[in-house]
């Protein structure tokens, strides 16, 4: 399974794609080995109460997404961060 992380999330990961096993069944279970691999993610992605955080956004295959989303191998989940910016 392969997680792409964006802009913040990568800088506390110390990269941008990381390939997690593909046991996984859920999405959250996909994001729970990402955080066992990376685990100064964790601190960015979950709140006080261990829930992933409002602020970060759960995609699969580039669509929106929850935790409780199956997942099969050969899919690409990311987590993105809110984007800001324009004029």
């Amino acid at each position: 399974m392969q997680w792409k992380l964006f802009a913040d999330l990568a800088e506390a990961a110390g990269e941008r794609t990381v390939t997690v096993e593909d046991d996984a069944t859920t999405v959250g279970d996909a994001l729970e080995a990402l955080l066992e691999a990376k685990p100064a993610l964790e601190a960015r992605a979950l709140d006080a109460d261990g829930e992933l955080r409002g602020d970060v956004n759960l995609l699969k295959n580039g669509e929106s997404v929850d935790a409780e989303e199956s997942v099969a191998a050969g899919d690409e989940l990311a987590l993105f961060p809110p984007v800001s910016g324009g004029v």
